[in-house]
C-alpha cells in the first residue's frame, strides 16, 4: 500500500497511556522498531462484535504506525488452553485441542472478512509451555511465588509493592470489596495461580511442580517477552483486561526479570447492547458471522466500529449499521462516477496519462493533514472519517462544476488521495461500481425486501429504456417504481445512460 502524503505541518503522535492516565508523545525504545503485543482470543466460541472492536482498533493502530515509517512487530496470541476451553470441549464431547483448532479457524475467517491483517507472530499458549515454566521458576527463585498445599503454584501479590499501579486499585480495598474464591492453598486471597495441578482427564504437561497446566495470566507474560523481549513499546487489549489480567502481567513480568516491562498500555472500550457490555458471560452478544449477513459488505461493520474513538464505549444496533453503510456509501459515491471517467480516460491515452501523472504529483490536500492530525491524536478514527467525508464532498463539488465534462486532473488527484487515506483505515477496498451492486443476505429494516438479482435488474432497466424510446413514459415510470420498491434506485445520465444502486 502506498505511503501517506506528509502533512505540511507534521503532527506529533500522541497515545493515551493507561499506565499514566494521560496522552504522551510516542517515543519507541529503539526507533524505528516498535514492539506491539495485543492479548488475543480465548478460542472456545465464535468471535463476537466486542472482539471485532478490539482487533479492528489495533489493526488500524498498527497500520498507522507502519505508515508513519515505524517497523512494527505485532504479536497477537491465541489462548488455546483454559478452563473455558476445557469445559466447552467436555460439553461438546471433543478434545480441548480439537475445539481450540476449530474456533481458531473460525476466528481467522472472521478477521479476514473484516480486513484485519494477520499479526507478525501468533503464538499459542500450548506452544510456549517451556517458556512459561521457565518464568514460573524465576518467580519462585526470586521469592515472588510459592507452591501451595494443593500443588498449585501461586504469585504472591504482596511481594510486588507496585501492584495496582495500572488499575489504580489498592490491595486493602480489594480485600474488603472483592469476592475472592476461598482457597486454603493461598497465603493471601488476592494471590493468583501460575501453574494448576492436573486434574483427571484434563490436558497436562510435566513441570518441576508436577503435571499440570499454566494459569491464564502467565501465558501472555511468557509469550510477549519471548517474542518481543523483556521490555517493549506497546501492549493492548480490551478495557476488561486492565484488571486483573494486565495488572497481573505487569507484576509477574517485572518480578521475574527485575526490569521494566511495557512502556505504553492501551485499552479499547466496550461494545454495549442496551447499556450493558456485550459479553458471552451476559449472553447479550452477537457473533461476527451472525451480523455479516445483514450488511452489504464486512466494511460496513468495520466502519461502524471505527465510528467511535477506540477508548470510548460504542452502542451496537441495527440503526448504527445503517448509518455506517450510509457513510461508506457517500465515500464510494465520490469515486463512482470517477470509475466511469477512468474508462473514458483510458480510451484516450494522453488524457489518462496526464490525469494519473497529476494525481501522483499533486500536493496533499488540507484533508490529508486533518486525517493525519486525527490519527496522531491517539488514533482518533471518528475525526479521520470526518476528514474523508470532507474530501468526498470536495470531489463531488468539483465534479458538479463540470457536469459531463469528465474528471479533471485535480479530481483524479483527490480521488487517489481518498482511496489512499481510506486504505489506512482498511476501507474503500471494493471497486466503486461494484459497491452499489452489493446487497445483504438479510434485511436490517423492519420490512424485509425481496432482493432482485442483477440479471433481473438489468432486464428491467433495458425494458424501461425501450419504453422511454417509444415515449411510453407511464410504463417507464412503473418500472422505476417497481425497482424502487425492491430497493433499487436508478440514476439517469447524459447520453441516455442509466446506472443503478441498491438502497438499504
Amino acid at each position: 500500500m502506498p505511503s501517506l502524503p506528509t502533512p505540511s505541518v507534521p503532527s506529533v503522535l500522541r497515545i493515551h497511556n493507561s499506565l499514566t492516565g494521560r496522552k504522551e508523545p510516542f517515543r519507541p525504545l529503539q526507533p524505528p522498531q516498535v514492539g506491539m503485543y495485543v492479548c488475543g482470543v480465548t478460542v472456545y466460541d465464535y468471535c463476537h462484535v466486542g472482539h471485532a472492536r478490539c482487533y479492528v482498533a489495533f489493526d488500524v493502530i498498527r497500520r498507522w504506525l507502519r505508515h508513519r515509517g515505524y517497523q512494527v512487530r505485532y504479536v497477537r496470541n491465541i489462548t488455546d488452553i483454559d478452563d473455558k476451553i476445557i469445559r466447552r470441549a467436555a460439553e461438546q464431547g471433543e478434545s480441548a485441542e480439537a475445539l481450540a483448532a476449530r474456533f481458531t479457524a473460525a476466528m481467522h475467517a472472521d478477521f479476514a472478512a473484516l480486513g484485519i491483517e494477520p499479526p507478525d507472530a501468533e503464538p499459542r499458549a500450548t506452544e510456549h509451555i517451556g517458556a512459561i515454566i521457565t518464568m514460573i521458576g524465576q518467580l519462585l527463585a526470586r521469592g515472588h511465588a510459592y507452591v501451595g498445599a494443593s500443588g498449585d503454584v501461586f504469585f504472591s501479590v504482596t511481594s510486588f509493592p507496585a501492584y495496582g499501579r495500572l488499575s489504580g486499585k489498592h490491595l486493602e480495598d480489594l480485600r474488603v470489596g472483592a469476592r475472592v474464591e476461598v482457597n486454603e492453598s493461598k497465603r493471601d486471597p488476592l494471590d493468583f495461580v501460575l501453574w494448576k495441578r492436573a486434574k483427571p482427564g484434563e490436558p497436562q504437561w510435566d513441570s518441576p511442580w508436577g503435571a499440570g497446566r499454566p494459569g491464564w495470566h502467565i501465558e501472555c507474560s511468557a509469550m510477549s517477552t519471548a517474542l518481543l523481549g523483556r521490555h517493549f513499546d506497546l501492549h493492548g487489549g480490551g478495557m476488561d483486561l486492565k484488571f486483573p489480567h494486565h495488572e497481573n502481567e505487569i507484576a509477574q513480568s517485572c518480578a521475574a526479570s527485575g526490569a521494566a516491562f511495557v512502556e505504553v498500555w492501551m485499552h479499547n472500550g466496550f461494545v454495549n447492547v442496551d447499556d450493558q457490555k456485550m459479553s458471552k458471560s451476559l449472553g447479550n452478544f452477537f457473533t461476527v458471522r451472525e451480523v455479516l449477513p445483514y450488511v452489504r459488505h464486512p466494511e460496513v461493520l468495520r466502519a461502524f466500529l471505527l465510528g467511535s474513538h477506540y477508548r470510548g464505549p460504542i452502542s451496537y444496533s441495527a440503526a448504527q449499521l445503517v448509518q455506517a453503510d450510509a457513510g461508506l456509501t457517500r465515500l464510494y459515491t465520490a469515486l463512482r462516477e470517477l470509475a466511469v471517467d477512468t474508462a473514458r480516460a483510458g480510451a484516450d491515452g494522453a488524457a489518462g496519462a496526464a490525469a494519473a501523472g497529476a494525481a501522483g504529483a499533486a500536493a496533499p490536500s488540507e484533508y490529508a493533514a486533518h486525517f493525519a492530525a486525527a490519527l496522531d491524536d491517539d488514533f482518533n478514527t471518528p475525526e479521520a472519517l470526518a476528514a474523508l467525508q470532507g474530501l468526498a464532498r470536495q470531489i463531488n463539488a468539483m465534479r458538479a462544476e463540470h457536469p459531463g465534462g469528465g474528471a479533471s486532473a485535480a479530481v483524479w488527484a483527490l480521488a487517489e488521495e481518498l482511496r489512499r487515506l481510506a486504505g489506512v483505515l482498511g476501507l474503500l477496498s471494493v471497486p466503486a461500481a461494484e459497491w452499489f451492486r452489493l446487497a445483504p443476505e438479510r434485511s436490517l429494516g423492519p420490512k424485509p425486501v425481496a432482493l432482485l438479482d442483477e440479471a433481473r435488474i438489468e432486464a428491467l432497466i433495458d425494458a424501461r429504456l425501450a419504453a422511454r424510446a417509444a415515449r411510453d413514459f407511464a410504463a417507464a415510470d412503473r418500472i422505476r417504481d417497481e425497482l424502487k420498491a425492491a430497493g433499487v434506485l436508478l440514476e439517469d445520465h447524459a447520453g441516455g445512460r442509466t446506472t443503478w444502486k441498491r438502497a438499504l
